[in-house]
């Protein structure tokens, strides 16, 4: 089944779609109200005003659905879809280590409070992430030193059951010494295990309160030693509530985010408020943020952080608007079991939280990256001298091929001159003399003829050239500038994955800092000449399948396709060609066959509604 056929046959249902390249990976995954007609808006000509859109449009080849039953659903199976299939036009909230949280365990008898860092479905309660990871055994410390919760595993527990005495931790006063019957009650040790849940919740003021009263009652009722204990506690929580540097004059728990943004690296902020206080903090990295805009972005990450997670907060305050959120917001209310707001304040002490959020995730991303912003001349001395140079790399030329299993190969070169990509400059190769699939050979005949138009035009060399690939592209390259007598000339190569540089005469690999600005100015330039030749790679299968169409047309072989192609000079002027532009070529009946044939192709049938051919051109 062809996919405009599987695009015809969606179901008006919500669900999920996957979308696949030819090579079968899952390329984007995403939700849908009505399938058939969210499917269907990818490929209106409308959309592909939309940069992503058309990237992604471009390289669809199959599609796959799941019907969900309400639209609430599907919200929550793409989260999952996300994490485990991590397509790369999908956001992806990506976090490289487990940060700590605390788990209250009330699903058994005596509870107690662990560090944990997976968050699991067993009963229990848990409250974090903590942010240093110090923080959550800072609290546990404090909580067995001051509520004495056991410590202690159930075996442990059992062993001193049957032994009829406390252990050591007991005797010094960190246990309430449940195992032993008629020590320390069941309903005395739950005022104990509430008590904790409280503090974790955040809630000081309501616990301050409750030990207030239970030390005066104790008091009145002469349990001395009581009153002393709710004392102590008492003053642990005032201090503790006096030593919250950010807190709000309302009660609230809240998510507070922040981001900063630099080409596609972000950073994203968040503060955790519990009880109108900030008690912690966390920060997501992205090198390589998918296009798009941020409030779709920030939509995806919001879902896979609360999908993840079993604590829901009242408020969760952003910095721009998202996508669907209505949506999210009826999803979060479900979880949690009480409304959940999302929203994006305009004024007032919410708003100066998501600046202040905003300016930590700039410290963060400065701190992560360690781009700093140095000044050109400063990062290109860093190139300098860790490649050795002779001189200050002012221009720095760099070559990609690109070819898929071999066909349709051609080259780019970019050009960064004073640290600033010259895109003027830049020029697209077709490899003429190469073989199908050998890199090699076509980096050596593209390089070739570059340097030696240079040379024939007495035109300046670049002071670096710079070669997307490994060892063996090293190699072509530098033979080719050697036939040429440039082999004074510098050469270097950049593997993607390893992310080492392989440097002309140099026996080993260079290996720099990945935090290094000269790094990262070397990685953006290959980057670049990587993206310019995919672009013109998918251009000419673009061309190749629409020249293939032009067979299609009764009437049309090779000779006049080639002669359509040569006079036109582009696919795209034939399309758009009317009949008497076409008539001197092909006469009046074969240029009205080829205006009809694609104005049929453009035109959507009463079915379609909008949607255009696969395969037409404009996809």
């Amino acid at each position: 089944m062809t996919l405009a056929e599987k695009i015809r046959r969606l179901p008006e249902a919500p669900g999920c779609y996957l979308y696949r390249d030819s090579t079968g990976a899952i390329i984007y995954i995403g939700k849908a109200k009505n399938l058939r007609h969210r499917v269907r808006q990818y490929f209106h000509a409308s959309r592909w005003r939309d940069v992503k859109t058309a990237e992604l449009v471009a390289q669809i080849a199959d599609l796959e659905y799941i019907v969900t039953d309400t639209e609430i659903e599907a919200l929550i199976l793409e989260s999952h879809l996300i994490k485990q299939h991590q397509p790369r036009f999908n956001a992806l909230l990506k976090d490289d280590k487990h940060y700590p949280h605390l788990k209250l365990t009330i699903n058994e008898p005596f509870p107690r409070v662990l560090k944990v860092r997976r968050i699991e479905r067993d009963g229990a309660l848990y409250f974090g992430p903590y942010l240093p990871a110090s923080l959550a055994d800072q609290l546990l410390d404090l909580i067995q030193r001051e509520f004495r919760l056991r410590p202690c595993s159930d075996e442990v527990f059992h062993t001193y059951r049957r032994k009829g005495r406390p252990c050591l931790q007991y005797q010094i006063k960190r246990c309430l010494g449940p195992c032993v019957e008629g020590l320390f009650g069941r309903e005395p040790y739950w005022e104990a295990v509430r008590d904790v849940r409280m503090f974790l919740e955040g809630k000081n003021r309501d616990l301050a309160q409750s030990l207030r009263e239970r030390m005066e009652r104790a008091a009145e009722e002469l349990r001395f030693e009581a009153a002393a204990r709710y004392r102590d506690l008492l003053r642990v929580v005032e201090r503790l509530s006096e030593e919250q540097k950010m807190a709000l004059t309302t009660e609230v728990d809240a998510d507070i985010f922040g981001l900063h943004t630099d080409g596609r690296r972000l950073a994203l902020y968040l503060f955790t408020m519990r009880a109108g206080k900030i008690i912690g903090k966390r920060d997501f990295y992205w090198e390589a943020l998918p296009p798009g805009d941020l409030g779709g972005f920030l939509a995806q990450v919001l879902v896979q952080y609360y999908a993840a997670g079993e604590y829901v907060p009242a408020e969760i305050v952003l910095p721009v608007p998202i996508e669907d959120r209505p949506l999210i917001e009826q999803w979060l209310s479900q979880k949690k079991g009480r409304r959940v707001r999302v929203y994006e304040p305009k004024r007032g002490m919410k708003r100066e939280l998501v600046a202040l959020a905003a300016q930590n995730a700039k410290l963060a991303f400065e701190e992560h990256f360690r781009v700093l912003r140095p000044e050109a001349p400063d990062v290109l001395q860093d190139v300098a001298r860790a490649l050795n140079l002779p001189r200050l790399p002012e221009r720095i030329e760099a070559f990609d091929v690109s070819h898929l299993r071999g066909t349709e190969m051609v080259a780019s070169l970019v050009v960064c001159e004073g640290g600033t990509m010259r895109k003027s400059e830049y020029r697209q190769y077709l490899v003429r003399t190469a073989r199908e699939g050998d890199d090699y050979a076509a980096l050596r005949e593209v390089v070739h003829r570059r340097y030696a138009r240079l040379l024939r035009e007495a035109r300046p060399l670049p002071d670096l050239v710079l070669i997307d690939g490994g060892r063996g592209q090293l190699r072509a390259a530098v033979e080719a500038l050697e036939a040429l007598n440039l082999g004074e000339l510098p050469v270097a190569a950049i593997a993607k994955r390893e992310e080492i540089l392989y440097v002309k005469g140099w026996a080993d690999p260079l290996i720099l800092d990945r935090h290094s600005p000269a790094l990262h100015l070397i990685q953006m330039i290959r980057d670049e000449a990587h993206r310019f030749a995919v672009t013109f790679h998918r251009r000419r299968r673009r061309q190749r399948d629409f020249a293939s169409e032009l067979l299609a047309i009764p009437g049309i072989g090779e000779k006049r396709k080639e002669l359509l192609l040569r006079n036109f000079g582009s696919v795209s002027r034939i399309r758009r060609a009317t009949i008497e532009e076409l008539r001197p070529f092909v006469g009046e009946r074969l240029a009205r066959r080829i205006v009809e044939h694609f104005a049929a192709s453009e035109r959507p049938s009463e079915e379609e509604a909008g949607i255009l051919e696969i395969g037409s051109p404009s996809g």
